[in-house]
């Protein structure tokens, strides 16, 4: 005997609750999304669905995911989806949902709220050349894989370049004036590169690039995140000022490769954290040496400018600055960067790949800050 329709029903709409879209990842019964849902004497289940957007880029991933989980209901026996479209209110009460209540004239930047626990992270050197964009993609990527929810900014404007070696090729969706960024390897991307045409140079000044920060960081939906990290251009410029204003909470990560000229300047690019207040978490040490197939190591840039950038930080600024890891020369990093599959997850068991994942072990077992954090503690009675 068949089970009763509203049991059948109820079971459809269980089903359609396990389905998630694919750029908020919340489910879609959650956020407004089915319209209707209806099975027929024959068994056939009728949704109705309706898009943020007409062109949803990610509708087929929608269509087969509903499909599949509706389809497993006993006694359905066929699923038809029919796509519509939000209304412009209907987009504005979801955005006012995402940002958990009512709009406000100017969106608040969730990673600097009192309450916020998501480490921020701005990866930081002196100067260009040094890797510091294909270590903050293998962070985040190693950090994704144990299990953490992280984001990534790339805030090197006129040289952004995080996309491509993490294999985000996707386009940011907007609802109303929220920005839904792409994921790619468990990690939400975004970056002016998404929003220039082609390979197109940005020629902006200093108040420009100060709000296109603002924006990355208030404008997009990033949801809870565990881990964001900001790959910034190199040196101390209008960015690095921006960021301690907008995230003064937000701590800084220097990359530098051991050759003395390199470790002068990433000196120079941790001192700031003097004047902006930040805390310098550590400094990594990238292209360290060159592994030959005896075994032995060639230190093709010298060595120690790592430890000697950590001990020079942490006299200036008074506190341990500890060097959180030294990182090989590995011709498999720039080829995994360039197909947009980091070397942590092509290659896991490479050398470089190792000390990347300590350092993000490192990272992801720091223990949180106690500041301005109640500890629910009372007076005991006399």
């Amino acid at each position: 005997m068949s089970a009763p329709v509203s049991t059948v029903e109820d079971a459809i709409q269980a089903a359609l609750a396990t389905v998630n879209d694919p750029e908020i990842r919340r489910p879609i019964t959650e956020l407004g999304m089915v319209r209707s849902a209806t099975i027929g004497a024959s068994g056939v289940v009728r949704v109705e669905l309706l898009l943020t957007v007409a062109g949803c880029p990610l509708k087929d991933k929608l269509r087969n995911d509903i499909t599949a989980a509706v389809a497993a209901v006993p006694g359905v026996t066929g699923v038809e989806i029919d796509f519509g479209v939000m209304t412009p209110e209907q987009r504005q009460s979801l955005q006012s949902q995402l940002r958990g209540g009512g709009a406000t004239e100017e969106p608040v930047i969730p990673f600097a709220q009192p309450g916020s626990r998501t480490r921020v992270y701005a990866v930081a050197s002196g100067k260009g050349g040094v890797g510091k964009s294909s270590v903050t993609v293998n962070l985040a990527a190693a950090l994704a894989a144990r299990g953490l929810s992280v984001g990534v900014v790339d805030a090197d404007i006129y040289g952004h370049s995080v996309p491509r070696m993490l294999g985000a090729d996707g386009r940011p969706t907007r609802v109303e004036d929220m920005i839904m960024p792409p994921q790619s390897h468990g990690v939400k991307v975004i970056s002016i590169g998404m929003f220039t045409s082609g390979n197109a140079a940005v020629v902006w000044r200093g108040p420009m690039l100060h709000r296109a920060l603002q924006q990355f960081l208030a404008d997009v939906y990033w949801g809870d995140l565990d881990v964001l990290l900001l790959d910034l251009p190199p040196g101390t410029g209008d960015v690095a000022i921006s960021l301690a204003q907008l995230l003064p909470n937000s701590e800084i990560l220097i990359v530098t490769t051991p050759q003395t000229a390199a470790a002068e300047v990433a000196e120079r690019a941790g001192a700031i954290a003097l004047q902006t207040h930040q805390r310098v978490v550590g400094v990594i040490e990238n292209m360290s040496w060159l592994e030959l197939p005896d075994g032995s190591r060639m230190e093709i840039f010298g060595a120690g400018g790592g430890e000697a950038v950590a001990e020079s930080l942490s006299r200036t600024i008074g506190a341990q600055v500890p060097l959180l890891g030294q990182i090989p020369l590995d011709t498999r990093v720039r080829e995994a960067g360039d197909a947009g599959n980091p070397i942590v997850l092509a290659a896991p068991e490479s050398p470089a790949a190792q000390a990347l994942g300590t350092i993000a072990d490192r990272l992801a077992l720091r223990r949180e800050s106690l500041l301005g954090k109640p500890l629910g503690l009372k007076p005991a009675g006399r």
